[in-house]
Formats: structure tokens, C-alpha cells, sequence
């Protein structure tokens, strides 16, 4: 399933939905492609749920364009919701991209993906007083203790050790905010800068 659900959870028992009239998109399919009556039945079960749910043939294309997508997550958690870091998210981004090409794995490209929320009747609304950052962000904020970069910087690190493509970024971004995540540092910890800085040095 391919999920694009903008909520925030910084508190116990609250979530703060951030999409009307619908919370969020969810694309189902089978793996590695198809789809079966399964989907159509969590299809039709989720529709019922103020969410919006379709079914997509080939929705590995659609995770992995999500997945390029949430690689930015890292460098928000780490710089904070107001860095400036269009250089160091395309840098981040540009290796995924170079990865998921090298290992032949298919994805949707960025206006694919912005043209299914377009599409959609999913909207984001700002809410007063409330902040939004990302699932990353949210989990250092609540200083939870471990975060989801393992699976997302992660899987491009070690999609590029094995295809032979540098992936200086990612596995800094890694690496970072699992150290943050494990010393229950705040969001915003480090400034654009130092990550370039640490990225070049390491490539």
C-alpha cells in the first residue's frame, strides 16, 4: 500500500489530522504487481473510513516514488521546519534517484506523484497554533527514541553499496538521526550547512 497521510502525533492519544474531506490516500495493489479481490474488499473497507482508496496494478511504482519523496524527512528532522535545505534535499533526493536506476527498480517521478494529490480530494488545511512536520520530525519531537531513517535513507544506502553507486548523503542522514533519535535530541540539532560540509567530506 502506498500511504500519503499528512497527521501529526506529538502528544499521547491526540492526532491531528491535517487533510479534509479526506485524511488521507491509500493505493493498494499486490506485490510485485496486480491486484486481487483482497484489494478491492480493504479498497472499498477504507473509502468507507473519511480516507481515499483506490487500487493500482502497479503500486510499487507509486511506494517508491513516495519513498524518494520521504528522504527529505531526514534532513527536516535534523535542520528543522524552517531550514532552508533545497540544495541538501535535491543532493538526497538526485542519489535515490541514481540507486533505484542502478538496481532497475521502476518508481513514479515527482509530477506523477503531485499529480495523484491533485487528483484527489485529499486537501491540506492549515490548523492554528498547530506546526507540521513529517513522520521523522514528529519523532524526535516526542523524543521517542528511535526513527523510521533506517528504512528510508536506509534502503538507498544499502541499494547503492550494492550497485556501486556513493550515497554520501543518505547514509549521513542515517546516521545522524539515529544518533539523535537515540540521545532524544530535539529537532533542528544541526544547521544545513554542517550536513553539506559532513556529505563532502565523505565522498
Amino acid at each position: 500500500m502506498m500511504v500519503m497521510l499528512p497527521a501529526t502525533h506529538l502528544a499521547p492519544g491526540e492526532v491531528v489530522m491535517n487533510a479534509s474531506p479526506v485524511g488521507g490516500l491509500l493505493d493498494i495493489g499486490c506485490y510485485p504487481e496486480g491486484a486481487d479481490s483482497m484489494c478491492e474488499r480493504i479498497t472499498r473497507d477504507v473509502s468507507g473510513a473519511w480516507l481515499e482508496a483506490r487500487v493500482d496494478h502497479r503500486v510499487m511504482r507509486m511506494k517508491y516514488g513516495k519513498l524518494l519523496e520521504n528522504l527529505a524527512n531526514a534532513v527536516q528532522a535534523l535542520c528543522g521546519l524552517e531550514a532552508a535545505a533545497g540544495t541538501l534535499v535535491r543532493a538526497v533526493r538526485a542519489e535515490g534517484i541514481a540507486v533505484l536506476q542502478a538496481a532497475d527498480i521502476d518508481f513514479a517521478t515527482e509530477s506523477e506523484m503531485d499529480q495523484r494529490r491533485a487528483e484527489s480530494a485529499m486537501k491540506l488545511r492549515p490548523i492554528e497554533g498547530q506546526g507540521r512536520g513529517g513522520s521523522t520530525w514528529q519523532s524526535l519531537a516526542r523524543r521517542a527514541g528511535s526513527v523510521e531513517t533506517d528504512y528510508l535513507n536506509g534502503e538507498i544506502a544499502l541499494l547503492g553499496a550494492l550497485h556501486g553507486v556513493p550515497t554520501p548523503y543518505n547514509r549521513l542522514l542515517q546516521r545522524l538521526t539515529a544518533e539523535a533519535a537515540r540521545q532524544k535530541r530535539p529537532p533542528g540539532s544541526y544547521t544545513v550547512e554542517e550536513l553539506m560540509a559532513r556529505a563532502g567530506a565523505a565522498v
